[in-house]
């Protein structure tokens, strides 16, 4: 599956915004769809999952200021995020877990997200 992310941007401490994953096909056939990020240095970390049965789940550093979401109609999955902290700083990633025989994974190309202070 093809993912393209967008929505990322600059933005000031304590602002929001929100990404998109939009997907090449229907959603709600791939098994998990991720949202990582990854900053200079660091590396690649889970933000939050959903699963095609809608159970969501979140990293305890963004619990409570992002929420994972998506509209099938639309194919794309959401990441809203507010109350940001100059720590969320990173490029986003978007990526879609299919199970066959094995996890295949399809990764996004990224989306940068900076938070001034």
């Amino acid at each position: 599956v093809q993912l393209v992310e967008s929505g990322g941007g600059l933005v000031q401490a304590g602002g929001s915004l929100r990404l998109s994953c939009a997907a090449s096909r229907n959603i709600f056939s791939i098994n998990v769809m991720e949202w990582y990020r990854q900053a200079p240095g660091q590396q690649r970390e889970l933000v939050a999952r959903i699963t095609s049965l809608g159970s969501k789940d979140y990293a305890d550093s963004v619990r409570g200021r992002f929420t994972i979401s998506r509209d099938g109609a639309k194919n794309t999955v959401y990441l809203q995020m507010s109350s940001l902290k100059p720590e969320d700083t990173a490029v986003y990633y978007c990526n879609a877990r299919t199970w066959d025989d094995d996890w295949d994974d399809d990764w996004g190309q990224g989306t940068q997200v900076t938070v001034s202070s």
